[in-house]
């Protein structure tokens, strides 16, 4: 609920939410059709904006549960964690087995992900007319060249917080692991892919190569308000410990320069709620390594948006698209995203000119600091409106949850 009225703030009016069965959810394994009635149960009355889920299939119950999801919860987008194999959410880690809570039959690796991809396909082929909202999305890092980067940069010991957190998982690993979700998804015949959070200029540039050797297939980039307003010399530190990590400048520009040229498709916000005694326990404060990995900040998306990207020459159109119009559209929200007749009536009104700092103090966030603290913006939204109704009003949420569960595609 807290995290839904931090979105109402930040004049979000839909969240598509990741779930996944292992730890840090419902901390259970097991099949889709027992678990994620259980999610449902739990979400319901909860969201004070629309909601609904992502899923990634970890096993091979999950991928033979694709078209039943499809059909029965509307649940169109999927996910894979490229590295999930056999390196940790937070650094190295072995034990990724009992972490991800898969049988020892199962192996979540490449061969596993080209299933995944053959399992979207088929539920794209049984419903053609649902076909082009139906999409697979990847977080593309690889493990066995983050596990090797991460020994050297911990024996070295010349680097230390986001400069060492950035080489121990370096842009390479990214740019091989969209190669190799290129290939895959071409080998499986399945033409809509998510490339999720590049967050490099080698990841980005290998996306915008794979878009060149696979023209039939409809790629599309994303990337955070994370990455585009952070680099690896924030003053945050470990609380800005996110996968893939934070950046240095060279990065951050190349990002926003491909994002002027139009060759990002979407701008997100990759809220990971993940609290300050958890982030940074009293022996993890200062430590890289033991910090968690993960960020909020879905309440600062749409004004840092606006105020960054207008100082660099963005419209507020091409605002709106890569935050509303071109995610609505790919995620199978057809009555989001636009302003017209029978649409439903998600509104966020901002003054391009109001200028503020970020204080976690004022999220509705449980999250406890941001990695934005102190940070100046140029705009700032003033409601927040949820099918008509009014959600959120200069700051202040609004009313009880009234936040209703997304069956995709829409209607």
């Amino acid at each position: 609920a807290s995290e839904s009225r931090a979105a109402a703030q930040g004049g979000v009016t839909s969240s598509l939410n990741y779930f996944r069965s292992g730890q840090y959810y419902l901390n259970k394994g097991g099949p889709y059709r027992q678990l994620f009635p259980e999610v449902l149960e739990l979400s319901a009355g909860r969201f004070h904006v629309d909601y609904g889920y992502h899923l990634a299939p970890m096993d091979g119950t999950h991928i033979s549960e694709i078209s039943y999801l499809v059909e029965k919860h509307g649940v169109s987008s999927f996910k894979i964690f490229m590295f999930y194999g056999s390196h940790g959410l937070h650094g190295r880690s072995d034990s990724q087995r009992e972490f991800l809570m898969i049988g020892p039959e199962e192996r979540y690796d490449y061969a596993h992900f080209e299933f995944i991809m053959r399992g979207v396909q088929a539920a794209r082929e049984r419903f053609g007319d649902k076909a082009q909202q139906i999409s697979l999305s990847l977080h593309c890092e690889t493990a066995e060249i983050m596990t090797a980067y991460t020994k050297i940069v911990e024996s070295q010991k010349n680097l230390e917080g986001l400069a060492a957190y950035h080489a121990a998982r370096p842009p390479h690993s990214e740019g091989l692991a969209v190669f190799i979700a290129a290939y895959l998804a071409n080998e499986a015949a399945l033409p809509t892919i998510n490339l999720l959070h590049l967050s490099s200029r080698k990841a980005l540039e290998a996306a915008l190569q794979m878009q060149e050797v696979f023209p039939h297939i409809d790629f599309r980039r994303e990337v955070t308000i994370g990455h585009l307003l952070l680099d690896i010399g924030s003053s945050a530190g470990v609380l800005a410990k996110v996968n893939p990590p934070i950046r240095p400048r060279e990065d951050v520009e190349f990002l926003w320069q491909k994002l002027l040229e139009g060759k990002v498709d979407w701008v997100v916000s990759d809220h990971a709620c993940c609290r300050q005694e958890t982030k940074a326990a009293r022996q993890a404060f200062g430590n890289i390594w033991l910090a968690k990995s993960g960020f909020g900040g879905t309440e600062y998306l749409l004004p840092a948006l606006v105020s960054e990207g207008m100082k660099r020459g963005l419209s507020l159109n091409r605002i709106s698209a890569l935050l509303s119009f071109n995610p609505a559209r790919r995620f199978g929200l057809n009555s989001k995203g636009d302003i017209a007749a029978g649409l439903d009536a998600d509104l966020a009104l901002v003054d391009p000119r109001e200028s503020w700092t970020v204080r976690a103090r004022e999220s509705a966030s449980t999250q406890g600091y941001t990695p934005f603290e102190g940070i100046e913006l140029g705009a700032r939204v003033k409601a927040t409106f949820l099918r008509g109704a009014l959600v959120c009003e200069n700051g202040n949420p609004v009313g009880k949850p009234r936040g209703r569960y997304l069956h995709r595609p829409t209607a």
